[in-house]
């Protein structure tokens, strides 16, 4: 079994290397536009509803997922990437939530099986953190290890 760290360096190297797989001017603008809808459609959704049903919602009208592999891995990765290097340039609240309901769509939009993790850490104060995972694996930054897992969706 691997523990956490080494699924972090497996993460990381997988993350560097598909961002050498550059994407064509166009697709990469799509994307930017995909990543832009769904943070709109995802703050939108929370004002409104519960997290569980917001996550639901994200998933719903999507492909049924398939079998994790190391080729849907690469591709969370690197819509992990994409989400977290675009929302850092975006204003109002882009942070941790917000980036895990974003990739949590576009994975679903793909078919790729994806758990979006809360945790906290009560010391040295309260913490909260999200982040998402595919088959384990970190997909956006989990935090460090003070952050216990609270609810997994």
């Amino acid at each position: 079994m691997i523990d956490a760290g080494q699924s972090r360096d497996v993460a990381d190297e997988r993350r560097r290397g598909s961002r050498l797989e550059r994407l064509s001017h166009p697709a990469r603008a799509l994307l930017a536009i995909e990543i832009l809808k769904a943070y709109v459609q995802a703050r939108r959704a929370l004002r409104r509803a519960p997290i569980a049903d917001v996550v639901a919602g994200l998933r719903s009208q999507s492909p049924p997922t398939t079998a994790p592999t190391a080729e849907s891995l690469d591709e969370a990765l690197r819509l992990g990437w994409a989400v977290s290097r675009l929302l850092a340039h975006v204003p109002g609240d882009t942070r941790c939530l917000a980036r895990s309901l974003v990739l949590t769509r576009l994975l679903a939009k793909r078919g790729i099986p994806s758990t979006l993790v809360i945790g906290a850490s009560t010391t040295p104060a309260f913490l909260a953190h999200a982040w998402v995972e595919h088959d384990g694996n970190a997909v956006l930054k989990p935090g460090d290890d003070s952050f216990g897992r609270l609810v997994e969706l």
